[in-house]
């Protein structure tokens, strides 16, 4: 029996928090046709926000790439709630949505992996209808995909589909403020912030004083005696921003990521000061959900047991999390590295695994080596690609970009990196994470596994800080615990033994290193995921497989000294 419960109903967007809000979370009706005309009848019930394919949605079906899926909510709109505008926000769809309210067609959006939201005030009635129609291709087309495979296995997993983030409407008044946008500069003790708003100007309300401040354009407000944020101590800046009729509150951090000199190498600095960045891989998949935890406490516990294993930094691996994922970062105290979704063909064996072993790096002009025939699929990946700055740009904990990983699709990276900068120049790039690197970008980038690591020289560094951006990946099986059974990486059955092999390789491959000029490290992985047994903790978040202390005391030894 479908659980009626309404799951993540918390107000979802921490840096743009206004008292408007009705969730559209809960039990809608589905239906999966291969026809695409809206169906007469449904088949069932589903939990939004959960894919059809996960077992918190209560469906368990797997959406082909050549179904239909159907989703409707009958809801009512009390008409004290609406003011000017009424705005229907969905934070993401895989992978093509079609949205219709009241018969009337809103618009669609293509890709899996960003919100969208439309207009809806001339639509409303007191009783309405909403029909979203998706159509989600997977791995079968060049959109935007992330680690999803219809036939998934060892490094793929499980596809997904549909509705899998919250939906919510509010309701704003003419004068609203759309957007904002937050610039830390802590050499001059600085926010640069710009308001998009029709109003012509906002009140903006830090520390309880107040300054008026035009809108549509860069603004600098200077912060006396700046409390720095760090992994160390996340201090978070509140404030409130006001037209004549809209309030919204948010927040901001002061860091500031860049390079320097330490021992005679090129290293990451936070706050000006070599930092190293010791980090945990993180695929953010949960058993029950795939993408879609059960709850945000759930965020919570990954990130604290993140901290509690002494690592400072979680690379959030190809995929973009909820807006109260990254919150938590801010407010805990966590870097993070944040990948691009990879798409683009089928992948070539030869590009995607043998550099691994080989070491060979090809030029990614050669589209077809890397699955970017598609001038189209190119074209879609730059504007996903620029949207994911523009979305998760506020963000203080994000410190780095990886725009492509093991050659995933990876395509004309020198070009796709210039443009990158055109919209964030602040924070540093990792063009190529893994291999095939084009020589550019903050950063030389490694991916070493069954093997010892090898620091580069300095002509494949390029004056560039050197990562070892995937390392590691020991597995520790837990019986009971276990999704398929099928084994990758390397295998231990004693956690005596795991941990013995743990302590060597961060001692090998990353301690002594750090004087050979390495930078940041990031240990494969957080929690088991399907085939993948090389967690921290289980696929079921039940069983934390090492005493967090034993770890912690291992990692506090990696350091610049």
């Amino acid at each position: 029996m479908l659980n009626k419960k309404q799951y993540l109903n918390e107000y979802p967007r921490p840096q743009l928090v206004r008292d408007s809000y009705l969730s559209l979370n809960g039990v809608w009706d589905y239906a999966i046709r291969e026809e695409k005309n809206i169906p007469n009848s449904f088949d069932g019930k589903i939990n939004v926000p959960y894919s059809p394919e996960t077992e918190l949605s209560g469906v368990n079906k797997i959406l082909k790439p050549n179904e239909y899926l159907f989703y409707r909510l009958k809801f009512k709109i009390d008409k004290s709630f609406i003011k000017d505008k009424v705005i229907l926000h969905f934070l993401a769809v895989d992978q093509i949505a079609e949205v219709y309210l009241n018969d009337q067609y809103l618009g669609q959006h293509i890709g899996g992996y960003l919100p969208f939201s439309f207009e809806i005030q001339d639509y409303i009635k007191e009783e309405n209808e909403l029909i979203v129609r998706v159509k989600d291709y997977s791995d079968t087309s060049y959109y935007s995909r992330g680690k999803q495979k219809i036939n998934r296995g060892g490094i793929w997993y499980t596809p997904q589909s549909g509705i899998y983030m919250p939906v919510f409407i509010e309701s704003v008044s003419d004068d609203y403020i759309k957007d904002i946008k937050l610039t830390p500069d802590i050499d001059n003790s600085l926010l640069t912030i710009c308001v998009n708003s029709s109003s012509k100007e906002v009140k903006f309300i830090l520390d309880n004083k107040e300054e008026i401040i035009p809108t549509n354009k860069e603004v600098g407000i200077h912060i006396n005696n700046p409390h720095l944020w760090s992994p160390e101590d996340p201090y978070l800046y509140h404030f409130t921003l006001k037209t004549n009729h809209d309030e919204v509150s948010s927040y901001f951090a002061l860091r500031k990521v860049s390079t320097t000199i330490y021992k005679g190498h090129k290293v990451i600095a936070l706050n000006n000061k070599p930092y190293f960045m010791k980090g945990v891989l993180d695929q953010g998949y949960y058993k029950k959900g795939l993408y879609t935890p059960k709850s945000y406490e759930d965020y919570e516990k990954d990130l604290l047991l993140i901290k509690s294993l002494g690592f400072n930094t979680v690379r959030k691996h190809i995929k973009i999390e909820a807006p109260i994922w990254y919150y938590l970062c801010d407010k805990l105290g966590l870097l993070v590295w944040q990948d691009f979704i990879n798409g683009g063909a089928k992948y070539k064996f030869s590009t995607i695994a043998f550099p691994l072993i080989t070491g060979i790096h090809k030029n990614d002009h050669k589209y077809k080596a890397f699955a970017r025939n598609e001038k189209e699929g190119r074209e879609f990946a730059i504007k996903e690609f620029i949207d994911t700055i523009k979305y998760l740009y506020n963000v203080p904990s994000i410190v780095l970009w990886t725009i492509f990983n093991e050659g995933w699709g990876q395509f004309d990276s020198k070009e796709v990196y210039k443009e990158m900068l055109k919209i964030d120049n602040t924070r540093l790039y990792d063009h190529a994470s893994g291999w095939h690197d084009q020589g550019i970008s903050d950063t030389k980038s490694l991916h070493v596994y069954f093997k010892k690591v090898k620091m580069p020289n300095k002509k494949k560094i390029n004056n560039r800080v050197v990562i070892l951006s995937e390392f590691g990946g020991f597995l520790l099986p837990i019986e009971g615990h276990t999704q398929y059974g099928k084994k990758t990486y390397r295998s231990f059955t004693s956690e005596d033994e795991w941990l013995k092999t743990y302590e060597k390789c961060i001692k090998r491959d990353v301690i002594n290193n750090i004087n050979k000029g390495l930078s940041a490290s990031i240990y494969t992985q957080l929690s088991d995921v399907e085939d993948e047994m090389n967690g921290f903790i289980t696929y079921d978040r039940e069983v934390i497989k090492i005493k967090p202390e034993k770890i912690k005391a291992i990692n506090n030894k990696i350091k610049f000294e």
